[in-house]
């Protein structure tokens, strides 16, 4: 009999992702503050926070617990920037004109953690927006959907016009590598495939 999934994370998406791929589970979450530490690197943060994530949701039961978070890196010359969840509308704005017309990484942590410990990887996949006017922008920060998003946008929803090209795991971007977790799931009990 397979131990009983729980994911540690809010996100719709993850949750919506999961069911669409038929893994069961139930939601757990617990508080981790989203910190990000300097110069720390982003493949790094992502890591720590699903780990973070996973470990404040675990209680120590045959179970396993995924933590995820997933974050929008631009690089830079100096040091890359992470873009997180956008405070407000002008935030949110403000990290789509810089995404525009540009390459950018989406990382995903995860973490798996069990009865014999914890399985912690990442996801990164390359994504290229098209250029965007001033108003394709406040157009689409005017519909909400960029506010609860890592880099102010959803690949899956509107702002799938905006996107150019995706080299890498699309499901990665939208929140959570499913293979990638199908993968290790099976690796840890045999009876989840």
């Amino acid at each position: 009999m397979p131990l009983p999934l729980i994911l540690a994370s809010q996100s719709p998406r993850r949750r919506e992702l999961l069911a669409t791929a038929g893994i069961p589970f139930t939601v757990r979450v617990s508080d981790v503050e989203e910190i990000r530490t300097p110069g720390e690197p982003p493949d790094a943060y992502a890591r720590r926070l699903a780990r973070a994530k996973a470990e404040a949701a675990w209680q120590g039961r045959d179970e396993i617990v995924l933590g995820a978070d997933t974050i929008v890196v631009l690089d830079d010359l100096l040091e890359p920037d992470v873009l997180e969840k956008p405070r407000d509308a002008a935030h949110a704005r403000a990290m789509l004109q810089r995404l525009a017309g540009r390459d950018h990484t989406v990382i995903t942590g995860i973490c798996l953690r069990h009865p014999g410990g914890a399985q912690v990887d990442s996801s990164a996949t390359r994504v290229r927006f098209t250029p965007l006017t001033a108003a394709e922008i406040d157009a689409y920060v005017a519909t909400g959907e960029p506010m609860d998003k890592a880099g102010a946008y959803a690949i899956q929803g509107l702002a799938s016009k905006f996107v150019e090209h995706v080299e890498g795991c699309y499901f990665n971007v939208i929140g959570l590598p499913l293979s990638q977790v199908y993968r290790y799931l099976k690796s840890l009990d045999k009876d989840v495939a």
